[in-house]
């Protein structure tokens, strides 16, 4: 692997093959956090892949569970898993389920309903603290994800306790299942918010390496921080591309290969 670049372009090459031969759903939701993912997996966390559960490493945990493959496949790209398992994906009796499980290497937290990911993590930070460890949690959510209160109590709790090894982004791609987030529940004006609740609030594009690593990198603040990554839905794929209806498509066989040629046509741009 060469660059974040390469690894970002791979985990959505085998998110989409995942997707169609498993016949399942949310691709689009996992094409749009994966330059954040590739950026944290591939230059900004701390992990060893042959001691998943290494107590020096830095804690991910999904809390958009739906959009597990773009994981798995990050996983598989940096060598959690082999990249043969990610064929098992969706299978009877495979580790590899449909929302993330904590039963594959790598993998902190099972997550599926949302508003869980934010307040366990809240947890991981807090223990951090209490203990002296020096790791550093990540949570990615969802926008649609900000509905639940759950999270706006996690939030005031981190700030409460100055957990500064903490770090939210929310995949602000402005789709969720049905609709749009602002026509369910309006977020703006949500840097305000975050603000307003005692975090330190970074607002980038999500799809933009080196504001990504910016962002992410360590901040001399006591205050923990949240990162609003603006995101398209679907990225990567044209006709994907901000189009709710791919929250639960799967492609079939012609799409799959429409979609492939255009991520391997990036590949040898």
């Amino acid at each position: 692997m060469n660059t974040t670049q390469d690894l970002a372009r791979n985990i959505r090459i085998n998110a989409l093959k995942m997707v169609h031969k498993a016949k399942a759903s949310h691709i689009a939701s996992a094409l749009s956090i994966a330059d954040i993912l590739a950026v944290l997996y591939g230059q900004i966390m701390t992990f060893d892949s042959s001691n998943p559960k290494s107590v020096l490493r830095d804690r991910f945990i999904l809390s958009k569970g739906h959009s597990c493959v773009a994981v798995y496949s990050a996983l598989a790209e940096i060598g959690f898993i082999q990249r043969k398992q990610l064929e098992t994906y969706g299978e009877d009796h495979s580790w590899l389920m449909n929302h993330i499980s904590h039963k594959v290497p790598g993998v902190e937290f099972s997550t599926g309903s949302l508003g869980h990911g934010l307040p366990f993590g809240t947890g991981k930070a807090l223990a951090a603290k209490i203990l002296g460890q020096h790791f550093r949690t990540f949570v990615l959510l969802s926008d649609g994800e900000m509905d639940e209160g759950s999270n706006w109590e996690a939030l005031m709790f981190a700030a409460h306790h100055q957990l500064s090894s903490l770090v939210a982004i929310i995949d602000y791609n402005k789709l969720q299942s049905l609709g749009t987030v602002s026509s369910t529940i309006e977020l703006e004006p949500l840097n305000d918010k975050l603000t307003s609740f005692g975090w330190n609030v970074r607002e980038i594009d999500g799809h933009d390496h080196g504001e990504i690593v910016t962002a992410l990198s360590p901040a001399e603040s006591e205050k923990p921080v949240i990162v609003i990554a603006h995101t398209t839905k679907g990225k990567g794929v044209s006709f994907m591309e901000n189009r709710v209806e791919w929250h639960y498509k799967n492609p079939n066989d012609e799409q799959l290969t429409q979609a492939l040629k255009e991520l391997e046509g990036e590949r040898h741009a």
